[in-house]
């Protein structure tokens, strides 16, 4: 495979193997492009003809035969996703187990009252009422619910022909064939007597009449039922003084006392009507849970404050509102500036030194002035004119979703909690937070029944990404936003989740962004992967993991065509005495010397104020015509400081359109020093299967022009583009330019073949006649 020259390697299986060499002399095509190929390819071809036509057709390597393959697990070291709906919850697979939870044992509080929000059964209304003294004598009520156009009159007379026989108005039991409905006010709550019933505990007659009327008021009374205690039980009362008299008839207590005991069976509380728990209620990549103003996003297109405020060291007196400056839109300003000692605002602050009172009140206003919210408003109301439009799009950028403050769920999710704890809540903790909450969850025995499974894949997954030293990440965090070392080892854990056994791991240099502080925790979780049974190959060149190995490769002797070699095989004991590069560098006969000067440098871009993420306020200054090193431990805001606030923020002050800059306070330094910004990062280039690095450097171009200018393509008319195997003209016709024809075939790898019209070289005989 690629430059692979005839290679014959044993690899002992369930060790720990590490794969070294120069980069480019053939490791990747090695451990990646052969063995997992064949690992997976295997492993999809023993699957049914209809299993394979849902997953990818993969390509046969170029190897003559692999004996005591396993089945392959491939860790590769891509930056993951750039899909913005994907977090570190998400990719784990821990959400999914969070949405289990909290459907099956998570309960609703009302928001109003903070109580618990229960259906009401049948049976809780028949305990409730068995809970009171023997011989209480109780009414069964249900409200009388009067639908529009209907007159009172009627609905009495449907009661009657019901069957039921009195009602209650006013604390008053009326019969209903003996009523004055012209007495009757519709507006005054009027409740059906369903039944009267005197409590006996242990009559099981009573126990089952009262079921069936609890359900007949639950059907009447639109799934609202109540239970009246009736004032004073038995015939006569002692009056003070030892004299007998007798007492006044039995009448209800009054309306809203605490004789009333009320019942539901909606899922309801304090007036709202609350969805009851299920899966898709907190899957914010579903219409049902996701937050109705960002659609799951956890942000939209709004005004973006770093616009609209760019330099915060200024006063709102020296024009820091960008918006706000000009002739006309000064008035805005004015009336702030103007107004300003009646409310004790301080205009020669720093916009960056404010309260996070005063700087809301800049935004939201009061009664003296128009806040941001309000300028915005009336600009939104004057697009019909050009300059407004123009004025709008200059501050519009990606912001928090106001609603669900960027954690993607809808509001009332919020208000189911297992524990004391909300999924927002859980989800913007700490990951080594998240796990303490779960290992000391106290439940009852009904939940803990339920929910031992899901816990203890939420637990081991938690674990696992402590484990690997990502124990500082919310579940919240957004994947694209990681650096390449983090989304490995979050793919690492993921894989240790589902502790696969018997399999063979292929990662491709674990150890890329990872502090030598944390390499050890690496190891050992590389170590305990091989130990419950697993191969374990490792592309690599830290010393460390070299040094905690069970076997050794080393490619070479260099890189290109001039590598595809195996150079070593066997323990790191006999590489030591070995002598290819691997062995010289790691036996110090050779090593990197320290420059004997740096060079000095006077000009800088600094941030001050970044507080992104877990940055805590830092002010820092960036060399120019240097080259500086940003380091740290894994997790300690270097991708952060570089790739969400320097880069974006130098991008935009440049007049580019950057993404959404994290949070800092002011950008300045020598900016006539720099032309351009450009990010270069761990995805790989080039989105198109033609493309190649001669392509990508925009050299091919030149190259087709100087094939254009010779005399014989002037002679035959040829244009730069005949010399393109990307449009029609001067490229082969049978492979398209491709050099290869592939033959597909139904459920297995296709086969690739050496196109017979230009064997391979992709262009017709007459433009390569060109020279």
């Amino acid at each position: 495979m690629h430059n692979l020259k005839n290679v014959d390697l044993a690899i002992p299986r369930n060790k720990f193997v590490v794969i070294t060499g120069l980069s480019g002399s053939g490791k990747s095509s090695l451990a990646f492009d052969t063995l997992f190929a064949e690992g997976q390819r295997r492993y999809v071809e023993s699957l049914s003809a209809y299993a394979r036509q849902f997953l990818g057709k993969i390509e046969k390597p170029a190897v003559d035969y692999i004996r005591g393959i396993s089945p392959a697990v491939a860790i590769e070291q891509k930056v993951n996703t750039r899909n913005p709906r994907s977090t570190v919850g998400t990719s784990t697979e821990i959400y999914d187990y969070l949405k289990l939870l909290f459907a099956r044992i998570g309960k609703t509080y009302s928001p109003v009252s903070g109580k618990l929000v229960k259906r009401h059964s049948v049976s809780d209304v028949v305990d409730a009422i068995l809970t009171l003294p023997s011989g209480t004598r109780i009414l069964l009520l249900a409200p009388l619910r009067i639908k529009e156009k209907k007159n009172l009159k009627d609905i009495l007379g449907l009661l009657l022909q019901q069957g039921f026989t009195r009602i209650l108005y006013k604390s008053e039991v009326l019969k209903l064939n003996e009523i004055n409905v012209s007495s009757l006010s519709a507006k005054e709550e009027i409740f059906i007597v369903i039944d009267r019933i005197a409590v006996a505990k242990d009559d099981e007659e009573l126990q089952s009449r009262l079921a069936d009327s609890v359900q007949t008021a639950f059907f009447e009374g639109e799934g609202e039922c109540l239970a009246e205690i009736i004032e004073e039980t038995g015939d006569e009362k002692i009056a003070a003084g030892g004299k007998k008299t007798k007492k006044s008839p039995a009448k209800p207590a009054a309306s809203g006392t605490k004789n009333r005991l009320k019942f539901s069976n909606r899922f309801e509380a304090d007036g709202i009507v609350f969805e009851e728990p299920s899966v898709h209620f907190f899957s914010f990549n579903n219409p049902v849970g996701a937050c109705k103003t960002c659609e799951g996003f956890g942000s939209v297109i709004g005004i973006d404050p770093d616009l609209v405020i760019p330099n915060k060291q200024l006063s709102i007196y020296e024009d820091a509102v960008a918006c706000w400056r000009g002739e006309k839109m000064s008035e805005w300003k004015d009336k702030l500036v103007m107004n300003a000692y009646k409310f004790n605002f301080p205009i020669h602050k720093p916009v960056g030194e404010l309260s996070k009172t005063q700087y809301d009140l800049l935004w939201t206003g009061n009664k003296h002035f128009d806040g941001l919210h309000d300028f915005f408003r009336f600009v939104e109301e004057q697009t019909y004119k050009i300059q407004y439009r123009v004025l709008l799009s200059r501050y519009r950028g990606k912001t928090t979703c106001p609603d669900c403050r960027g954690t993607r769920l809808r509001k009332d999710a919020n208000y189911v909690r297992v524990g004391d704890h909300s999924m927002s809540d859980i989800v913007l903790m700490q990951v080594k937070d998240a796990l303490q909450f779960f290992r000391t969850l106290s439940l009852n025995e009904y939940e803990t029944s339920v929910a031992k499974r899901l816990l203890a894949e939420i637990t081991n997954r938690l674990g696992f990404l402590t484990e690997v030293g990502l124990g500082y990440l919310t579940m919240n965090r957004l994947s694209s936003s990681l650096s390449g070392g983090e989304s490995q080892r979050i793919n690492l854990a993921t894989s240790l989740g589902s502790s696969l056994v018997g399999s063979m791991y292929i990662l491709d240099e674990p150890s890329i962004g990872l502090h030598p502080r944390d390499t050890d925790r690496l190891i050992r979780v590389l170590h305990s992967l091989r130990d419950i049974g697993n191969t374990v190959i490792v592309v690599e060149h830290d010393e460390e993991i070299m040094r905690s190995s069970d076997a050794m490769v080393d490619m070479g002797p260099m890189a290109g065509s001039l590598g595809g070699h195996v150079v070593f095989s066997g323990t790191l004991l006999d590489l030591l005495k070995a002598e290819s590069l691997t062995a010289r560098y790691l036996t110090q006969r050779e090593r990197i010397p320290v420059p004997k000067q740096r060079r000095k440098w006077k000009n800088y871009i600094e941030i001050k104020g970044a507080r992104e993420n877990n940055l805590k306020n830092l002010n820092v200054r960036f060399p120019l015509d240097a080259m500086t090193v940003v380091t740290g431990v894994s997790g300690s805001g270097k991708s952060t400081l570089v790739k969400h606030i320097l880069y974006p923020a130098v991008q935009k002050h440049l007049g580019g359109y950057g993404e959404q800059t994290g949070q800092f306070d002011e950008l300045k330094g020598s900016f006539r020093h720099i032309a351009t910004v450009e990010f270069v990062d761990q995805n790989p280039i080039g989105k198109s299967s033609r493309s190649n690095p001669v392509t990508y450097v925009k050299a091919y171009d030149d190259i087709r022009g100087l094939f254009a200018d010779q005399p014989l393509s002037k002679l035959r008319g040829y244009k730069p583009s005949h010399f393109s195997f990307n449009v029609e003209g001067g490229r082969c016709d049978v492979c398209e330019g491709e050099g290869e024809v592939i033959v597909e075939m139904q459920f297995m790898a296709d086969v690739h073949l050496l196109c017979e019209s230009c064997k391979g070289k992709r262009f017709k005989e007459e433009t390569l006649e060109v020279s």
